[in-house]
Protein backbone atom coordinates (compact mmCIF):
# COMPACT_ATOMS: atom_id res chain seq x y z
CA UNK A 1 0.00 0.00 0.00
CA UNK A 2 2.73 2.33 0.84
CA UNK A 3 3.92 2.01 -3.07
CA UNK A 4 0.69 2.88 -4.37
CA UNK A 5 0.79 6.15 -2.11
CA UNK A 6 4.30 6.81 -3.47
CA UNK A 7 3.31 7.10 -6.86
CA UNK A 8 0.53 8.51 -5.97
CA UNK A 9 1.83 11.46 -4.24
CA UNK A 10 4.47 11.20 -6.74
CA UNK A 11 2.01 11.82 -9.76
CA UNK A 12 -0.42 14.35 -8.37
CA UNK A 13 3.34 16.64 -7.99
CA UNK A 14 4.31 15.62 -11.44
CA UNK A 15 0.88 16.83 -13.33
CA UNK A 16 0.76 19.95 -11.57
CA UNK A 17 4.44 21.08 -12.36
CA UNK A 18 3.85 20.07 -15.93
CA UNK A 19 0.37 21.91 -16.61
CA UNK A 20 2.55 24.94 -14.89
CA UNK A 21 5.44 24.54 -16.50
CA UNK A 22 4.22 24.05 -19.84
CA UNK A 23 1.82 26.83 -19.62
CA UNK A 24 4.35 28.79 -18.78
CA UNK A 25 6.19 28.19 -22.12
CA UNK A 26 2.96 28.41 -23.88
CA UNK A 27 2.83 31.85 -22.62
CA UNK A 28 6.26 33.14 -23.74
CA UNK A 29 6.48 31.32 -26.58
CA UNK A 30 3.07 31.76 -28.69
CA UNK A 31 3.83 29.23 -31.32
CA UNK A 32 1.38 26.01 -33.43
CA UNK A 33 5.09 24.11 -32.47
CA UNK A 34 4.06 21.96 -29.49
CA UNK A 35 7.56 23.95 -27.27
CA UNK A 36 5.62 23.44 -23.85
CA UNK A 37 5.42 19.57 -24.19
CA UNK A 38 8.76 19.65 -26.10
CA UNK A 39 10.42 21.42 -23.24
CA UNK A 40 8.96 19.13 -20.34
CA UNK A 41 9.26 15.46 -21.79
CA UNK A 42 13.00 16.55 -22.59
CA UNK A 43 13.48 17.88 -19.54
CA UNK A 44 11.66 14.62 -17.61
CA UNK A 45 14.03 12.08 -19.69
CA UNK A 46 16.90 13.75 -18.38
CA UNK A 47 15.69 13.86 -15.21
CA UNK A 48 14.79 10.18 -15.18
CA UNK A 49 18.15 9.01 -16.53
CA UNK A 50 19.75 11.03 -13.43
CA UNK A 51 17.75 8.98 -10.98
CA UNK A 52 18.25 5.63 -12.98
CA UNK A 53 21.81 6.69 -13.62
CA UNK A 54 22.36 7.52 -9.83
CA UNK A 55 21.10 3.74 -8.84
CA UNK A 56 18.67 5.26 -5.80
CA UNK A 57 16.80 3.00 -3.60
CA UNK A 58 13.24 1.65 -4.62
CA UNK A 59 11.29 4.35 -2.75
CA UNK A 60 12.61 7.19 -4.54
CA UNK A 61 12.40 5.24 -7.93
CA UNK A 62 8.75 5.20 -7.26
CA UNK A 63 7.93 8.56 -5.96
CA UNK A 64 9.88 10.47 -8.34
CA UNK A 65 10.68 7.86 -11.02
CA UNK A 66 7.37 6.25 -11.40
CA UNK A 67 5.47 9.25 -9.76
CA UNK A 68 6.33 12.34 -10.66
CA UNK A 69 8.29 11.62 -14.02
CA UNK A 70 5.28 9.27 -14.84
CA UNK A 71 2.87 12.24 -14.59
CA UNK A 72 5.59 15.15 -15.16
CA UNK A 73 6.10 13.92 -18.85
CA UNK A 74 2.87 13.07 -21.18
CA UNK A 75 3.17 11.03 -23.78
CA UNK A 76 -0.92 11.47 -24.74
CA UNK A 77 -0.58 14.79 -24.82
CA UNK A 78 2.24 14.32 -27.40
CA UNK A 79 0.26 12.07 -29.87
CA UNK A 80 -2.90 14.47 -29.80
CA UNK A 81 -0.27 16.92 -30.54
CA UNK A 82 1.28 15.08 -33.49
CA UNK A 83 -2.37 14.51 -34.79
CA UNK A 84 -3.13 18.38 -34.42
CA UNK A 85 -0.20 19.42 -36.67
CA UNK A 86 -0.98 16.67 -39.34
CA UNK A 87 -4.79 18.01 -39.35
CA UNK A 88 -3.37 21.23 -39.97
CA UNK A 89 -0.73 19.73 -42.60
CA UNK A 90 1.98 20.68 -41.28
CA UNK A 91 4.05 18.45 -42.26
CA UNK A 92 7.25 19.92 -41.31
CA UNK A 93 6.37 20.68 -37.92
CA UNK A 94 5.18 17.31 -37.53
CA UNK A 95 8.55 16.02 -38.39
CA UNK A 96 10.53 18.53 -36.65
CA UNK A 97 8.26 17.04 -33.10
CA UNK A 98 8.15 13.80 -33.70
CA UNK A 99 11.99 13.85 -34.30
CA UNK A 100 13.14 16.10 -31.69
CA UNK A 101 11.05 14.74 -29.09
CA UNK A 102 12.10 11.18 -29.36
CA UNK A 103 15.56 11.59 -30.36
CA UNK A 104 16.17 14.36 -28.15
CA UNK A 105 14.52 12.08 -25.57
CA UNK A 106 16.44 9.37 -25.70
CA UNK A 107 19.83 11.80 -26.39
CA UNK A 108 19.16 13.77 -22.80
CA UNK A 109 17.93 10.38 -21.05
CA UNK A 110 21.34 9.00 -21.58
CA UNK A 111 23.23 12.41 -20.72
CA UNK A 112 21.09 12.25 -17.32
CA UNK A 113 21.75 8.52 -16.83
CA UNK A 114 26.34 9.44 -17.52
CA UNK A 115 25.59 13.29 -15.55
CA UNK A 116 27.19 11.39 -12.19
CA UNK A 117 30.32 10.79 -14.11
CA UNK A 118 30.73 14.24 -15.13
CA UNK A 119 30.48 15.22 -11.58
Amino acid sequence: MINVLLVAVGGFFGAITRFTISGWVKAYVPSLFPYGTLFVNICGSFLLGVLIGADVETVWKLLVGVGFMGAFTTFSTFKVEVIALIEKRSWKLVIAYVSVSYIGGIIFAYFGYYFKLIF
